[in-house]
């Protein structure tokens, strides 16, 4: 079984020092490296401390105060040490998309799971029935959403039920039930099934947030209408076989227009599981433009809100035409797939100073390895200066990197994670 905590890093993986010897990767810290200084080969991706720290505590603050669970989503990052992170600053328990990655809750000290997915596959089924055996402590409850899927369930007839979520889905979007009667059917026969329990009712409202506050308001609404709609008649029905009922929702988007929601009265208790992912490190483009709405509706002002702590610093490798810089990183070092990186600061070669990229400037394109920087006519870019780039949506590019350094305002590397996809 592979060592999740505490790994050794060597100069296999992309970012490590190319003269160093293997490292623990709780050694990382006290090298004295500076990423400024040019102790570490580019392109690197990093964490910032100071940003991570606020968001941890931002997040935990906000779910405490708004009465339900925080169940971050560990596939943002895979990493076991962010992981540990936010349970140690009060996480309930946390999400996961499949079984395989459970193993690096377990390795954070997590007990309580959803897998915010459906689980139908034999194997996966097995491992969950193993897990419960061997750590009787440990709870997973995943989604269901169809009949088809509850009799593939039953087919591996476990010894005790697995615990479901009924899925609440939208037209055209991913998994879920899509009518209120068809959910509502399913919940009885998940409730006459000796394969399941039904604890509560689960759905996602973050695929099509627009930032726009009156349109996301709306989708919010109309979404979580139907969830209640379905725990009422549940609970109605006796068809929740839990003490407690959970109500589960949030991405990292417009969070807080379906948290108020998730608590309604109902003849038992009601518990909210709020599943924001993205948080822990926030972005410089598509969740710093969705949570700049957020900000508005929660009356938080300009930096007392989640902060940006994900960059990637890579070099000016050409300067070939005029107001075309290319640099050294490309799609499999930085995510695209929902917005380019952003340009944030240069780091002259062989100085230590940021100096911030104008706004004019922008990545227009990346190849694999290569990225296009359209600057002004007076960039002032030299080949060989670093250029910092911000993130937009920081699922896809933690799953490009093994490990990443966590440093100060001043750049030292004082920590390291360590990444498991």
């Amino acid at each position: 079984m592979p060592d999740f905590l505490d790994p050794v890093l060597d100069a296999g993986w992309k970012g490590f020092p190319h003269g160093s010897a293997p490292l623990r990767r709780s050694e990382v810290g006290a090298q004295g490296w500076n990423v400024a200084a040019g102790d570490l080969p580019l392109p690197l991706a990093l964490v910032r401390r100071t940003a991570l720290a606020n968001n941890l505590g931002w997040m935990q603050r906000y779910a405490d105060g708004q009465g339900v669970r925080l169940v971050p989503h560990g596939k943002t990052t895979m990493s076991p040490q962010l992981l540990r992170r936010q349970l140690e600053a009060g996480a309930w328990g946390l999400t996961f998309a499949n079984v395989t990655q459970l193993g690096a809750g377990l390795a954070a000290g997590a007990t309580n799971f959803v897998i915010a997915n459906q689980v139908l596959d034999g194997a996966d089924l097995g491992a969950i029935d193993a897990l419960r055996r061997a750590r009787p402590e440990v709870r997973v409850i995943f989604l269901l959403d169809s009949a088809a899927q509850l009799a593939l369930i039953e087919e591996t007839a476990p010894e005790r039920p697995f615990e479901v979520l009924l899925e609440v889905g939208v037209p055209g979007g991913r998994t879920g039930c899509r009518g209120h009667d068809e959910a509502l059917a399913l919940a009885r026969r998940a409730c006459d099934s000796a394969a399941v329990t039904l604890v509560g009712v689960e759905c996602y409202e973050g695929l099509g947030n627009t930032g726009e506050d009156a349109a996301d308001r709306a989708a919010a609404d109309a979404l979580m209408d139907r969830v209640e709609r379905l725990a009422r008649a549940c609970d109605a029905q006796g068809l929740f076989e839990a003490d407690e009922i959970l109500l589960s929702a949030g991405g990292s988007g417009i969070f807080d227009l379906v948290v108020p929601r998730l608590r309604p009265v109902l003849s038992r208790p009601v518990a909210g599981l709020l599943r924001s992912g993205c948080y822990v490190t926030h972005d410089h483009g598509q969740y710093q433009r969705l949570v700049a709405a957020v900000n508005a509706r929660l009356g938080c002002a300009a930096g007392e809100g989640l902060r940006a702590a994900l960059e990637v610093w890579t070099q000016v490798q050409s300067l070939p035409e005029p107001g075309l810089a290319i640099l050294a990183a490309g799609k499999r070092d930085v995510s695209c797939d929902l917005g380019m990186p952003v340009p944030l600061f240069v780091v002259p070669r062989a100085t230590h100073a940021h100096r911030p990229a104008p706004a004019s400037w922008a990545v227009e394109k990346l190849n694999d390895q290569h990225a296009y920087l359209r600057v002004d006519a007076a960039h002032g870019l030299a080949v060989g200066d670093r250029v910092a780039l911000g993130i937009s949506h920081p699922c896809t590019t933690f799953d490009k990197w093994r490990w990443m350094p966590v440093v100060d305002d001043g750049d030292r590397v004082v920590d390291a994670i360590v990444t498991w996809f």
